[in-house]
């Protein structure tokens, strides 16, 4: 059957059972192609039935569909014509794993990050009203995805304007780990209590009979509903922010999700549907272990090294052991930033905050206040939601708060959504704030240590990838604050490199030298903020040119504090400058990507040959 399907309008012919063996057959679809691409699996086998339904009853894309976070949007894109193009999923040129508006018109919104769905539709839905227009909006937000703060300002902004706007809870009890927090354990009420779901029909329908004799008795009568309607009705707490609540209902009966769904359409103002599902439905090793299938497991490791994020997490481990002091915080992601492991040793000395990473910046600023030092582990896409926390409630009290911030630089398949891409710029504009990043893991190891020890806000950047492979010390080392190192020495060009550049920048000049005769310096920066400005100078009045390579956005990046350096001094040398272009990366390999935007050997050479030359030409016309 899903050979005949190439649009949403195929669905509206067929009938439940047709339905479901569809279900069947996108189920196996999804089994036989994200086995061999790799991307987000467990949400997607999880949303099959309810993907189907919301296809049949509305009509995308005149209707608007705007999914959350978006891991669980697949089946919308097998539904929408796009099922040839799983073969590059999430591969360079290829077929993005998120909803991306230029891909189809189907995908009404752009997303990749979580709780973002409701305001987007609720912003739909006033733009409908404001044009006279007559379309549906329906918002589909995960469990995980309610618990951030974003999602409840668009519920409670939804609930005061009171426009026609349908939000689709899909509550699976996870987002990527197992959610947390008070909203899941009252929607864990909502989906685990068999009186609920029964109680609904029976007791609104009693309340509709109750008479209405007199002014007074009509208030009581009123009264008495809404209180035996908070302690028998699902959903309250919903209708609370001004929304009709249906549910829970079963996520996996199509004709149930059907006959709501229709139901729904008829209705006037904001309506939250409770679809209870279940993640990795169909694939017994996802549903038994859906934080391990949220995505397709990777294949095994090539290299031997172990990964940035595992040594994090180990050496945070030992560092806790010798300080009692030390907590961890992650909003929503402990196995992607390691503490699942450091949870494992310290459980109560490691929180979960889930999706809300402005409450967890500021809840790392009020442990600082009390002696705590805090750890918040975080990817470097997500640390951007929480910026005015970082220098509001961080930054200007000069609280010690240590960012451990993973995934910096190019992630690979995750797409322009999640590449981080822009935290050294938005980072080196803040006061009190220090900023590094390793070479290795080596120094990984001592640099978390150092940051431990220091007063004030810290910033660790690694890269999302394995480690080198080097040695570990026996002891920690404390890095002076702001120096950098020299690894090699030379005198006709000075390469500044930061993180995993600083291993290209070596290669390359091994090659200058091998092939070109060229004598290149390296200089390990590790220290973005507090910068190295009197290593920058010295070699800038010997009149040395200079090639600065960060895995980070070149504009305000490493090199942009080199070239301010410069000129603060008055000094001119000739400099070019390599890193993430000024436009959003794709997705792609890691590899792939980083060889697209000049991070690799070869153009590191080229550039170096270029600035060499010109540098020696501009001597020559000098002297002459």
């Amino acid at each position: 059957m899903l050979e005949n399907i190439n649009s949403p309008e195929d669905l509206k012919r067929l009938d439940d059972e047709q339905l479901n063996q569809l279900a069947i057959e996108i189920r196996q679809f999804l089994v036989d192609t994200v086995s061999k691409t790799g991307g987000h699996f467990g949400a997607n086998l999880g949303v099959v039935e309810l993907t189907l339904a919301l296809h049949k009853v509305f009509n995308s894309p005149k209707d608007r569909l705007v999914w959350d976070v978006g891991h669980q949007a697949y089946v919308h894109k097998i539904l929408t014509g796009r099922k040839e193009g799983f073969a590059k999923l999430r591969k360079l040129g290829g077929m993005a794993g998120f909803p991306k508006r230029e891909e189809s018109e189907h995908d009404a919104f752009g997303v990749g990050h979580a709780s973002t769905s409701i305001s987007a539709a609720l912003g739909m839905a006033i733009a409908r009203d404001l044009d006279g227009a007559a379309y549906h909006v329906v918002s589909i937000i995960g469990d995980g995805a309610l618990t951030g703060g974003m999602a409840m300002e668009a519920l409670n902004h939804a609930g005061h304007l009171g426009t026609n706007l349908l939000v689709i809870l899909n509550d699976n009890e996870m987002s990527i780990a197992e959610n947390v927090g008070a909203v899941s354990k009252y929607l864990t009420r909502l989906r685990s209590d068999p009186t609920y779901s029964k109680a609904k029909a029976e007791i609104e329908q009693s309340l509709l009979r109750l008479p209405a004799i007199g002014a007074k008795l009509t208030k009581t009568l009123e009264k008495i509903k809404d209180s035996m309607r908070y302690l028998m009705v699902p959903g309250h707490w919903f209708e609370e922010f001004g929304f009709k609540y249906l549910g829970p209902i079963d996520g996996h009966h199509i004709g149930e999700l059907v006959h709501t769904l229709e139901d729904a359409k008829k209705m006037n103002g904001p309506v939250l549907i409770h679809v209870i599902t279940e993640k990795g439905k169909g694939y017994a090793s996802a549903e038994n272990a859906p934080d391990k299938w949220h995505a397709w497991p990777s294949s095994a490791k090539v290299s031997g090294a172990p990964s940035y994020t595992s040594v994090f997490s180990q050496t945070l481990i030992e560092l806790a052991k010798q300080d009692e002091q030390i907590v961890a915080v992650t909003a929503a992601m402990p196995s992607g930033t390691g503490l699942d492991k450091f949870s494992a040793v310290f459980p109560k000395r490691c929180f979960d905050v889930g999706i809300a990473e402005q409450h967890a910046a500021t809840f790392c600023a009020g442990l600082a206040t009390s002696g705590k030092k805090p750890v918040f582990a975080v990817y470097s896409t997500f640390l951007q939601r929480a910026y005015d926390q970082v220098i509001h409630d961080i930054a200007i009290q000069n609280l010690h708060v240590v960012f451990a911030i993973d995934r910096a630089g190019l992630v690979g398949p995750d797409g322009e959504t999640h590449q981080g891409a822009f935290d050294l710029s938005y980072l080196r504009a803040i006061p009190h704030l220090t900023v590094m990043m390793p070479k290795d893991e080596n120094e990984l190891r001592h640099m978390l240590y150092t940051a431990l020890q220091l007063n004030g806000p810290v910033a660790v950047r690694f890269p999302r990838a394995d480690g080198l492979g080097v040695p570990f010390d026996p002891q920690f080392q404390l890095i002076p604050v702001g120096a950098s190192e020299i690894l090699r020495e030379g005198r006709e060009l000075v390469i500044y490199a930061l993180g995993p550049m600083v291993a290209v920048a070596m290669q390359a000049a091994d090659r200058l030298y091998a092939q070109h005769g060229i004598s290149a310096k390296v200089v390990n920066m590790r220290f973005v903020k507090p910068l190295d400005a009197e290593e920058v100078v010295k070699n800038a009045r010997l009149g040395i040119p200079a090639l600065t390579v960060e895995e980070a956005a070149l504009a305000g990046g490493m090199g942009s504090a080199i070239l301010e350096v410069l000129a603060d001094e008055h000094l001119e040398v000739p400099l070019t400058r390599v890193g993430l272009p000024d436009r959003f990366i794709e997705h792609g390999s890691r590899e792939e990507l980083l060889k697209q935007v000049g991070l690799d050997v070869d153009t590191l050479v080229d550039h170096a040959l270029l600035l060499v030359k010109d540098a020696k030409r501009s001597r020559h016309l000098a002297r002459g």
